[in-house]
């Protein structure tokens, strides 16, 4: 009896792996609607019952063992290894099929049956099982000669004691019936016999699964450079490959490259009529999916529909966060106001007043909006409308030098840069992966949030264009667009100058609309929430606990402080000449300094500052300060609305957030493009405020 059993999850994209995976082990990995989630194999371990312990590992979706992209990549290497060395193989295989989609679902089965590993095929949301898709699971498992064939739902858990049942069975396995797998035709058997010699005596496999090697290798040979063999050995089968097809006839050498994929379907159809499933036919009745696409896919209406939903979003982080805002504002304040009447007068009440809480409680009154967006965001995700958004945005991508897969990690970069970046494993072409790589931190995230809100609730009036059209809501929708067109023209910008030939062929299935698993996207706000608080918490403390000390020393004579002459205001002077061209004075100087550790620092920045400065006894509103502040040297305001806006248009294109380039280092093997990113996203920041600020005086804006 084993103590541990090594579970494998596997299958398509969007079929509800990581879903499964989450039911099984209480975790929270992000639960989505479209393709391409997860980019790395994760692995948990779990007790099933209180003696038996289960290691589980959920792989990335894939179509096939042969990978097309970074992710399918992890699988077949994984394969190979099972393969090559047979006490890694995993104890059982969690097969994860999508239950209206079994034809298409089998291939990649197929293609694991051959490992002789037990197998558990779940039939995942069968709650939405349509009719023209229902056959006969039992029989099924007989045909395939697996453990079980279980119907299954995420949502509704329906399986999952099944499952957990088949799970505890294992440990007691003591015998294994071989799976049923796809036999070749005694010709093609005959035409391979050079590749089926070098197979066997490199993979050391016999029968069927060295016959069925044999053709895959034959179909694909440039598959061979993805797996991990020496020289040799590649060179021995790549050898025998070329033998084998100089020995074919002419008739059959242009069928090649499909005979695999048209034998597997060829096989699984015979298996599926044999257990009562309809061939897909012409239905004419359309299904609830396919007339909501009508509408939200159509080629005019489409995109408008898409603009008014992000429009609704933006207007709506205004409208109903309004009040907890205000409360977390007037909480802030009151704990800051109460600490400080408690504490005796001294160096260490200011530090904690002024620099932690006030820092602190700059940054936290922004989390409601950041609960709304992760909210929406998440909700449009797992619905399957963000898939929907791919589909639209295809062509468009292409014409704009990027794959239609692009837009996937670009949709991920609303919320934060760094898994858009990884996401991009999911893009085949190398050039198309380093084009969205370098254009995905121009995508405004939830980091720019708090900047945004901050200078948009300050300084831009709560009026209505057309009585219609909130202007808070326009001009942050405004500061979106602004990071997403500037992105697509640099995209096409350097397709031109990277000459690497790339692959446009963008093939993606169209999920059926789905009812959002609601647990996981609490968790997935939740998860985020907490990533903004505590997280980006440690930075602004540090980082206000360092600016308190330079904004409070030296001291004069009187053991008082002239913030504009301390240490954190020589260093903003220091650099005024060089932002005042952008309407920006010695404090946002220091802003943009501190938020080079993360973007939304810049808030607590300024809310440190002026707390700092302020000589009353009461925590100051960081709003009411900045529409307060009078500029010594004018006497006029220090902020007006061209000022916020053009801080919201450098921080749109701002190479601010380290942690970003250092994940993208990893992704591109080097220093080499992180550097490039810094240059350019930190003049076109420059160049773009300068002309926002400096044509506005112009026009009389200021």
């Amino acid at each position: 009896m084993k103590d541990v059993l090594k579970v494998a999850i596997l299958g398509n994209p969007n079929c509800g792996k990581t879903a499964i995976f989450n039911l099984l082990t209480n975790l929270n990995e992000k639960v989505s609607n479209y393709p391409g989630i997860t980019v790395e194999k994760k692995v948990a371990d779990f007790n099933l019952d209180e003696s038996k312990k289960i290691s589980l590992e959920d792989y990335p979706g894939s179509y096939s063992v042969v990978s097309q992209s970074i992710d399918e990549k992890i699988v077949s290497e994984n394969i190979y290894k099972w393969i090559r060395q047979p006490e890694l193989k995993p104890d059982t295989i969690i097969y994860v099929a999508d239950a209206n989609n079994i034809r298409r679902n089998l291939y990649f089965c197929s293609q694991l049956l051959e490992l002789d590993i037990p197998t558990i095929l779940l039939l995942n949301m069968n709650d939405l099982l349509i009719n023209e898709n229902k056959f006969d699971y039992v029989k099924l498992k007989e045909e395939l000669n697996i453990l079980n064939v279980i119907p299954f739902s995420a949502v509704t858990k329906v399986g999952l004691d099944e499952l957990k049942g088949n799970l505890r069975e294992l440990f007691s396995l003591s015998e294994f019936k071989k799976n049923c797998k796809m036999n070749l035709g005694k010709d093609i058997l005959e035409s391979i016999i050079p590749v089926t010699e070098s197979i066997e005596s490199v993979f050391k496999v016999k029968d069927t699964f060295k016959n069925n090697l044999s053709l895959r290798f034959i179909c694909n040979p440039e598959h061979l450079d993805n797996i991990l063999l020496n020289e040799d050995d590649k060179l021995k089968i790549r050898n025998s490959i070329n033998k084998s097809i100089d020995g074919l006839n002419k008739d059959m050498k242009p069928l090649l490259t499909t005979l695999e994929s048209d034998l597997r379907y060829g096989w699984i159809d015979e298996v599926l009529l044999k257990c009562s499933f309809k061939k897909i036919k012409v239905i004419e009745k359309k299904t609830f999916s396919e007339k909501i696409d009508g509408v939200l896919t159509h080629s005019f209406f489409g995109p408008i529909i898409f603009v008014g939903i992000l429009y609704f979003i933006f207007q709506s982080i205004f409208s109903w966060a309004g009040y907890p805002m205000d409360l977390i504002d007037s909480l802030v304040a009151s704990f800051g106001n109460y600490i400080y009447s408690i504490m005796p007068d001294g160096l260490f009440r200011d530090l904690i007043v002024d620099g932690v809480i006030a820092g602190i409680g700059g940054i936290v009154i922004f989390l409601p909006q950041i609960i709304l967006l992760m909210s929406f965001m998440t909700l449009l995700e797992d619905s399957g409308y963000m898939t929907r958004v791919t589909f639209m945005m295809d062509r468009f991508m292409r014409t704009m030098g990027l794959h239609g897969k692009s837009i996937l990690p670009i949709m991920s970069g609303y919320a934060c840069a760094i898994p858009g970046i990884i996401s991009t494993r999911t893009i085949d072409s190398w050039k198309e992966r380093l084009i969205t790589i370098l254009i995905l931190p121009l995508i405004s995230c939830s980091a720019r949030l708090p900047v945004y809100v901050l200078m948009i609730g300050t300084f831009i009036p709560e009026t209505y264009l057309f009585g219609l059209v909130g202007l808070q809501g326009f001009v942050m929708v405004l500061m979106y667009f602004l990071g997403t067109i500037t992105a697509f023209i640099l995209a096409k910008i350097f397709s031109k100058v990277l000459t690497e030939s790339s692959n446009p062929s963008f093939v993606m299935e169209l999920p059926a609309y789905r009812f959002p698993i609601f647990k996981s996207v609490f968790r997935q706000v939740y998860n985020r929430g907490k990533l903004f608080l505590f997280d980006a918490g440690k930075i602004i403390m540090i980082i206000s606990i360092a600016l308190w000390f330079l904004a409070s020393f030296p001291k004069n004579n009187f053991g008082e402080v002239d913030i504009s002459n301390s240490y954190a205001g020589k260093i903003g002077k220091t650099i005024e000449p060089v932002i005042e061209p952008l309407g920006f004075d010695w404090k946002i100087g220091i802003a943009l300094i501190t938020s080079f550790a993360a973007r939304e620092v810049v808030v607590s920045t300024l809310s440190t500052i002026y707390n700092i400065d302020n000589d009353g006894e009461d925590m100051v509103s960081l709003k009411e300060a900045m529409r307060n502040d009078i500029d010594e040297k004018t006497g006029k305001k220090t902020y007006t609305p061209l000022i916020a806006i053009s801080l919201m248009v450098f921080y749109v294109y701002a190479a601010q957030c380290m942690v970003t380039f250092a994940v993208i280092k990893t992704e591109t093997n080097g220093w080499k493009w992180p550097i490039f990113m810094i240059f350019y996203m930190t003049i076109l920041a420059y160049t773009a405020s300068l002309l926002v600020f400096q044509v506005g005086k112009i026009l009389g804006f200021s």
